[in-house]
């Protein structure tokens, strides 16, 4: 007994010293392992950022580069559809100049007057639900030629382009759409930049296993010349980096057409030889020198109220994911997170784009194209200057249609090889957003984790459940609501901002800095961030010009 009294008499007065370090500790763990970085609103390992330019000839080699990545998805789409439409080759090769045309004026549009942000506008995918309904609609239909067939067809696209144009430049220049952006947070745009970039798999390796002997070599030539080969010398560093996806196509594209040549795709199916033969496209031949595009030159738009709806949606879903796609862009050039009024008059202008769209006979409406902002992380250059350039090739390869062509027959699975890079810089680039709110949050964790799951998951679900005409799961009696409906489920960014703004906004934070809002308000109002000015105010002091109320 007396000896555990002495023991406890001995160890009394020590406690104090044993429990009170702990409080200091804990750095000190962090420290051991390593160290820790502070969360950083621009990246700095940019060579050049949104408003530094690199030399001419580089920006020219550049832009071309960004020309070619988007080439990719606008000869994917004008392949998919223009043979469902019944259109012959010479319709795909018109067909592809008025998408590269219509971007190309979309793209100078944009970083001149709308975000500012060094995105191209590429074709969107979100058009193809309604697409389909209208080619649906025509197939029963008796025409005196299948030219005639088509037509009619891209004249109802046009009709439903002209009009739902207008439900974005009213949400963009009533300023609502900016609004609605203000819900967001960092744990939002985390699911919803990721699933920008993960939402295309589709358009990744399963199209790059059309033609494997293709693909394959071009993904892993563009990994080791693009990483490891740029290691071997300062200057192939330089060259390297910039330029190894233009020396890649170059390299693989001759060895497909060493491979068409050689008559290695004689005796495959048919659909091995559109994937793999560079003489399939048809677009060489079918293609005119010269032609300028020009309003209504399929003649004039048919408005039919049941495909304006589905138009309506894939609008509505083509701005949702152009904003997930300039938050993007915003971080890899260098520039801070894009404000509210300037998301409102980028939409606003998407809709002005899609009317003029409509007005010159476009297949589908365009959108942020994400490909080319993981190009800029690819790159590490950042600059507007350049996508600006790119838009000359866009213009002037539309409009000599041989030329254009000529780049248009790389065979896809080539494309499918660069998006499995591109489209993965773009989903880690929304990852990095977790740095501004608390990663270690339970609340967090499940608002992430439920917005990512849903929004791969319910898409996957309309896309396995939509028939071959563009009938999706939602069948009521209304077709104008199943069209919505279908489009806006099938698209795995507009799935995430539903469900993580709702769940966002809606379950409690234990505490405000969780969510990471003191980081994220200043740049969502115009006088927030002193840096806003410099990368989003128009050029050319316009400003001067516009009521303020329209800024």
């Amino acid at each position: 007994m007396g000896e555990t009294e002495n023991h406890q008499h001995h160890h009394h007065p020590p406690p104090p010293q044993v429990v009170a370090p702990p409080a200091a500790p804990p750095p000190n763990f962090a420290l051991s392992r390593g160290p820790t970085w502070t969360p950083a609103e621009q990246l700095h390992q940019l060579q050049y950022c949104i408003h530094s330019n690199p030399s001419w000839p580089q920006s020219l080699l550049l832009a071309f580069q960004h020309f070619v990545v988007n080439l990719g998805t606008t000869v994917l789409i004008a392949s998919t559809m223009v043979p469902r439409m019944g259109g012959n080759h010479g319709d795909k090769a018109r067909v592809i100049q008025v998408l590269l045309f219509m971007s190309g004026i979309n793209t100078l549009l944009q970083t001149l007057i709308g975000s500012r942000l060094p995105t191209v506008m590429g074709v969107s995918f979100a058009y193809t639900l309604p697409l389909l309904s209208i080619i649906n609609d025509y197939t029963d239909e008796a025409f005196a030629t299948e030219h005639d067939r088509f037509v009619r067809g891209i004249r109802t696209v046009q009709g439903s382009l002209i009009v739902a144009s207008f439900v974005n430049i009213i949400l963009g220049y009533g300023r609502a759409w900016g609004e609605l952006t203000r819900f967001f947070t960092p744990i939002v745009m985390v699911p919803v930049v990721c699933l920008v970039g993960l939402g295309l798999f589709a358009r990744g390796f399963p199209l790059l296993g059309n033609c494997m002997e293709i693909g394959l070599p071009m993904l892993i030539l563009l990994i080791i010349s693009q990483q490891y080969l740029k290691r071997v010398h300062s200057r192939a560093h330089l060259i390297l980096e910039r330029f190894a996806l233009l020396i890649c196509i170059g390299i693989v594209w001759a060895f497909a057409s060493v491979l068409t040549v050689s008559g290695a795709y004689n005796n495959v199916k048919t659909a091995t030889k559109l994937s793999c033969r560079t003489d399939r496209s048809y677009l060489m031949s079918s293609a005119p020198w010269i032609k300028i595009p020009y309003p209504f030159q399929w003649g004039t738009p048919i408005f039919r109220a049941s495909h304006v709806f589905g138009m309506i949606g894939a609008a509505l879903v083509s701005s949702a994911e152009s904003t997930a796609t300039f938050f993007a862009a915003a971080r890899l050039s260098g520039a801070t997170a894009p404000p509210a009024h300037v998301l409102s008059r980028s939409i606003g202008l998407q809709g002005i784009g899609m009317l003029l769209e409509g007005l010159f006979g476009s297949l589908v409406g365009t959108t942020a194209s994400v490909e080319n902002v993981g190009l800029l992380g690819l790159t590490h250059i950042g600059s507007r200057r350049v996508v600006q350039i790119s838009t000359g090739f866009m213009i002037f390869f539309s409009i000599f249609g041989k030329f254009g062509a000529f780049f248009a027959s790389i065979p896809l699975p080539i494309f499918a090889a660069i998006y499995c890079i591109l489209l993965g810089i773009v989903a880690a680039c929304g990852i990095t957003f977790i740095q501004f709110a608390n990663s270690n949050s339970m609340r967090n964790i499940y608002v992430l984790g439920v917005s990512l799951f849903l929004g791969l998951s319910i898409p996957q679900y309309f896309v396995m459940n939509t028939t071959g005409d563009g009938h999706g799961p939602v069948r009521t009696n209304a077709g104008w609501f199943n069209s919505i409906l279908n489009t806006f489920f099938s698209s795995p960014a507009t799935v995430a901002i539903i469900v993580g703004t709702v769940l966002d906004n809606t379950l409690e934070a234990k505490q405000v800095d969780d969510r990471g809002i003191p980081w994220w308000k200043p740049f969502q109002h115009r006088k927030g961030d002193s840096r806003t000015e410099e990368f989003y105010s128009y050029p050319l002091r316009i400003n001067e010009y516009i009521p303020s109320r329209f800024l």
